[in-house]
């Protein structure tokens, strides 16, 4: 599933935000950046605001004020919150329509102690707490090698093992996989299936980057499943949603039919038809259904607000739990900046201790975030995305970070520079790309459609186009060697260098920006040069054509006029191909399959260019030979170069892979 933060469409992470920006859908300019203070200065401490009173009234004011007019604006359908502080549920609200009304029939307002809403990666908290309480147990091992747990190999390409404790902080080392990732609503998920069949390639050794993973949190759940020898959801209810009360909870797909007609439906926006249900194939990573009510029992469960008896884990591996599960022995410098524990994300804020966890389907957009220190956190749900590709993310934002901000403003950070920035500000400069990503299939493409732009500044800032998390050219100030600050803001990244150069940056806990290879970097420039060249000879040939005939000027000799016809075959399906996987990248990177029959007939078009090129060098040879002019000489000779410049390109990026899995 897509966690709520990102570089990305999520998962069903955060494709949604970080991939939708991979493919350009956004494209907004940063204004107003703060200049950040001389270097070695610290600037004044920003005062302390005052905390409002955490109290129903106050918290039901607040929401009020914010959600309606919020939702008018995005075209968001619905949302529920629920709330809870010293113990107890201390609020639950229900804003805007579970069922809009579009499909016929009258709208149905949500009802916060009612409706269902999905939870997306926010699932993984369950499954996490699940593995914990096994842990707990003594019936599993954090840092054993997950194989040991298994009814078949993971298939890696390493020889560090892969453990329990790098599948709950997204470190396996897994490249991302989305074919299939939402099944037909008949469907019946099988676990095991999409576990073992067609898995994705291990590309980072395990501990060392961060890399979001769905197919890791799966693994986990299915671990549960094998050692307690019971079905994932049957013991995620047993031991975890039962005990807790959360009677209108469930991993079942389908819902029961208990539950059934109290699911919200869900929208991309307020003036879309209800999607279908949306049957999730890895399970673990992000298939529960739940109530804002049973969500609080669960904030409560980790607060260690429950009664011991029905408490799913003890305050011990509550702790263990919510701590940093990984050190700078398996991430380096990247460990001094935000860190997973053990499923869950680091969301300080305003110097406060905060844990929590975001996810997305299709139509549903939910985070999670608690304060251990001080006993209370919030849950928010939508259900629809709105109109603008971030509307949904940005709202949630605004719920969970404008809590913390009004109840446990803390103590905003000052402003300071290092010694360092300079330094470090040049030696970050460059290219990189996203650590959750393809890199065995055709879809590997989108790392050149969405890299990251590092640019040091004279005062020792850098601007990160776009931010990881603002999808914004956005300003950051180192505060302590290798960790840099947000300008005005709270984001923090932090790096880890590999000789004279920084190689990673991690941020939001569970995702890094990597160098690019020089494949990735070198591919802008090529495929775009190629692309308009082939363009120009598309246009002058009609062009040529009439030309020739107003100025009464003979025909180009027939000696050659086969390869030409071919080479422009080849073109014209070169640039057909070019499009054709434009469109498909763009359905796939909005969660839609494409039949394999279309990506073969794109292929059939990409290797028409590759044929071409044959005739092409034809072309030149014949026109040199025939002495037809430099015009000639030269547009021959750039159609040819564009051409294997095209080529390249779908080679380099497995656009003509035997394999179109995805």
């Amino acid at each position: 599933m897509i966690p709520a933060k990102t570089t990305a469409p999520p998962r069903r992470r955060r494709t949604t935000v970080t991939l939708a920006a991979s493919m350009g859908v956004l494209a907004v300019l940063a204004t107003g950046c703060a200049a950040p203070a001389p270097q070695g200065t610290p600037a004044p401490p920003i005062p302390t605001p005052t905390a409002a009173e955490l109290t129903q009234r106050d918290v039901d004011a607040w929401l009020d004020g914010l959600l309606p007019a919020a939702l008018a604006d995005t075209g968001i359908p619905g949302a529920v919150v629920s709330v809870v502080a010293d113990g107890e549920l201390l609020t639950a609200r229900g804003y805007g329509y579970a069922d809009t009304g579009s499909d016929g029939g009258g709208p149905v307002p949500v009802d916060a102690e009612d409706t269902l809403f999905r939870v997306g990666s926010v699932s993984k908290l369950f499954t996490a707490t699940a593995v914990m309480r096994l842990v707990e147990e003594g019936r599993l091992d954090l840092d054993a090698d997950v194989n040991e747990y298994l009814d078949f190999t993971l298939e890696t390409e390493f020889d560090e093992p892969v453990t329990l404790r790098h599948l709950l902080t997204h470190t396996p080392g897994f490249e991302e996989r989305i074919e299939g990732m939402f099944l037909p609503e008949d469907a019946v998920p099988d676990l095991r299936s999409y576990l073992v069949e067609d898995p994705p390639e291990q590309v980072y050794p395990p501990g060392t980057v961060p890399a979001y993973s769905n197919y890791g949190n799966s693994v986990a759940g299915y671990v549960v499943e094998r050692v307690s020898g019971t079905p994932f959801d049957e013991y995620v209810d047993e031991t975890v949603l039962e005990p807790l009360g959360m009677d209108s909870s469930t991993f079942a797909q389908p819902l029961p039919e208990d539950l059934r007609e109290r699911l919200a439906n869900g929208y991309m926006n307020d003036t879309s038809p209800a999607g279908s249900f949306e049957v999730i194939d890895d399970a673990p990573a992000g298939a529960l259904t739940a109530s804002a009510p049973d969500m609080a029992r669960f904030m409560l469960a980790h607060l260690g607000e429950v009664d011991a008896e029905t408490a799913p884990l003890t305050p011990e591996t509550l702790d263990l739990m919510h701590s940093p599960a990984l050190d700078a022995d398996s991430l380096g410098a990247l460990a001094e900046g935000q860190r997973m524990a053990l499923g869950f994300f680091e969301e300080d804020r305003n110097g406060q201790r905060a844990i929590g966890h975001g996810g997305d389907t299709l139509y549903f957009h939910s985070h999670l975030s608690i304060h251990p220190d001080h006993g209370t956190g919030i849950f928010v749900s939508l259900n629809g995305g709105g109109r603008e590709g971030i509307d949904s993310l940005r709202l949630r934002e605004a719920v969970v970070n404008g809590f913390a901000d009004r109840y446990l403003p803390g103590e905003r950070p000052a402003t300071a520079g290092t010694d360092t920035a300079v330094e470090h500000a040049a030696m970050a400069e460059g290219t990189y790309t996203a650590s959750r990503t393809m890199h065995s299939t055709f879809l590997s493409v989108i790392n050149v459609l969405g890299s990251t732009r590092v640019e040091a500044r004279d005062d020792g800032t850098i601007l990160v186009t776009p931010g990881p998390e603002t999808m914004t050219p956005t300003v950051y100030e180192e505060i302590e060697p290798w960790v840099w600050r947000e300008v005005g803001g709270q984001r923090l990244l932090a790096m880890r260098t590999d000789g004279d150069r920084v190689e990673a940056i991690g941020f939001a806990s569970a995702f890094t920006l990597l160098r690019a290879d020089p494949e990735t970097s070198l591919a802008p420039p090529v495929l775009l040069s190629s692309v308009l060249v082939l363009l120009l000879a598309v246009l002058s040939w009609p062009i040529g054509a009439i030309t020739r005939r107003l100025a009464s000027r003979p025909a180009r000799d027939r000696a050659g006029r086969t390869a030409r016809v071919l080479t422009r075959i080849g073109v014209v399906g070169a640039l057909t191909a070019l499009i054709g996987w434009a469109v498909v990248v763009t359905a796939l990177m909005g969660l839609r399959d494409v039949p394999e029959a279309v990506l073969r007939a794109i292929q059939g078009l990409q290797l028409l260019g590759v044929l071409a090129i044959l005739p092409a060098a034809w072309v030149v040879v014949h026109d040199v030979r025939h002495r037809a002019g430099w015009k000639r000489y030269l547009g021959g000779a750039l159609v040819l170069v564009a051409l294997l410049g095209v080529q390249w390109f779908a080679v380099t990026f497995g656009l003509l892979a035997f394999d179109v899995s995805y």
